[in-house]
């Protein structure tokens, strides 16, 4: 029963490919995903599933779960794009559908639709098998910018899961480990007095001045935090263009990281205190207005050997002549090494050497192979909401090639393989190898009982949510 429904993926193939394609022709920024988000919820009605949407308040949040009882298996999926990145399907040169438009330079078109193939299939086997359990499909918007996730992990929605299964394009097949930076996104808005800068600049209060002292603040801070934290920031309205004016309006937007999501909450509130002594010292006022932030992954091996097991046994898919050809024409217009994304190669010199060996010294156009595994403990800089709900339940991710080796992240040139034959291809095997899993989890009580007893251990100091009490998802 388990390989007929993981067959039903290949039998549904064109609605999940026709459905990735037609996100990615409508794309929608971060906690804007409304047709996105109306489209999966009418097709999960249509497959049978109980819909819920505006989860936890977030009007594009939803989730459509089949079956009844323990085990409760989540399979997250998500649907935002990114600004700026607009540009013609296939092509090999930077060509925008609509200049200054949006597109899905991170591969969320496929995220979701990859993950709605598994959680249809766990569906199906739940059905035919008469097997206890539930699977449930999340809509989580905003990963891009916004924190879907770490929202819903504020509400507690995460807990009510005995383990969670998620993925991510790539340029290579690998499952996801280790773990990664923490993040929170805070604006400051300062306000203060307009005045002519000439003949009257006693009477202005200058918001521009408080963010710049604000800025040189920060940069004073940075010799006093640990070597794991980063603070990054952008001006994000600097009053005007007029130099012969006091502005009375400026903002600057900060993101402050750390490796432990506690730490980030402890250097946010000395950012907010530099900021209190900016407009002290300028006389103006400021809004703080929290944006979102995300904690660090939990790493789970337990279940990722339990994923890396089903995507050697699926394997990698056949590339067409076609698929090879657009992969080579866009890797033609980047540098680079092939292998770069793939997280044992970072960190175990064996898998390293393997790897070099399999992509011709990272030249190789599609990563098409699968490097050993590597669990470990391994940091990778960026952040991701993921990290939240891998505090409240067992959670892990795997990556497979949806395109060229070695492509920048959020590029255009992501953006051109969005719609192809080795994007969609990518797609259906994680549909694959994320059903099969969860399938195993379901029927495994063992091996589920291991990744709760990791995860315990693991997470046992407890969740810190980057969320505040108060905060609200927002649209930037």
């Amino acid at each position: 029963m388990k390989q007929a429904a993981l067959a039903g993926i290949d039998a549904r193939a064109a609605l999940y490919e026709g459905i990735a394609d037609q996100i990615w022709e409508n794309p929608e920024l971060s906690l804007k995903e409304f047709k996105s988000a109306a489209l999966y919820c009418d097709t999960l009605r249509k497959l049978g599933f109980t819909v819920t949407e505006g989860l936890c308040g977030i009007k594009t949040a939803f989730c459509g779960s089949y079956g009844s009882g323990k085990p409760v298996i989540g399979i997250l999926g998500e649907f935002d794009a990114l600004s700026g990145l607009s540009q013609q399907a296939g092509s090999t040169i930077p060509d925008p559908v609509i200049p200054g438009g949006s597109g899905h330079g991170c591969g969320h078109n496929l995220l979701g639709a990859g993950s709605l193939a598994a959680a249809a299939a766990v569906k199906e086997y739940l059905e035919k098998s008469g097997a206890p359990g539930t699977v449930i499909y999340y809509g989580c918007p905003g990963e891009e910018g916004g924190a879907g996730k770490a929202y819903m992990a504020r509400e507690g929605l995460w807990r009510q899961l005995d383990a969670a299964l998620c993925w991510h394009p790539s340029d290579v097949n690998q499952t996801k480990t280790g773990t990664n930076n923490s993040c929170i996104q805070v604006l400051y808005k300062f306000s203060g007095e307009s005045a002519h800068a000439a003949g009257d600049p006693y009477n202005g209060r200058s918001a521009l001045d408080a963010v710049e002292l604000m800025n040189v603040g920060v940069q004073f801070l940075r010799e006093h935090m640990t070597d794991d934290c980063r603070i990054h920031y952008a001006i994000t309205d600097a009053g005007g263009v007029s130099p012969n004016v006091v502005q009375a309006k400026a903002s600057v937007l900060y993101m402050v990281r750390a490796n432990r999501v506690a730490d980030s909450v402890k250097l946010q509130a000395r950012v907010d205190d530099i900021a209190k002594g900016a407009a002290l010292m300028t006389g103006t006022t400021f809004e703080r207005v929290f944006i979102d932030g995300t904690a660090e992954l939990v790493p789970n091996f337990t279940i990722e050997k339990a994923l890396y097991k089903n995507l050697c046994a699926i394997g990698v898919p056949e590339y067409s002549a076609e698929d090879w050809a657009l992969a080579k024409a866009l890797k033609d217009t980047y540098p680079g090494s092939g292998i770069s994304g793939l997280d044992g190669a970072r960190f175990d010199p064996e898998i390293r050497r393997q790897a070099v060996a399999a992509t011709e010294n990272g030249m190789r156009a599609i990563n098409d192979f699968i490097p050993p595994l590597y669990s470990g403990t391994g940091f990778t800089p960026g952040s991701t909401d993921v990290g939240d709900v891998s505090w409240q339940t067992p959670a892990s991710q795997i990556e497979t090639v949806c395109w060229p080796a070695g492509v920048p992240g959020h590029s255009w040139q992501i953006v051109a393989c969005g719609k192809s034959g080795l994007a969609h291809k990518g797609m259906l095997l994680a549909g694959k190898v994320l059903a099969a899993t969860a399938i195993d989890l379901l029927t495994g009580p063992k091996l589920l009982a291991a990744a709760r007893a990791e995860f315990q251990q693991r997470a046992a100091e407890g969740y810190v949510c980057p969320i505040e009490p108060d905060a609200v998802p927002i649209a930037l």
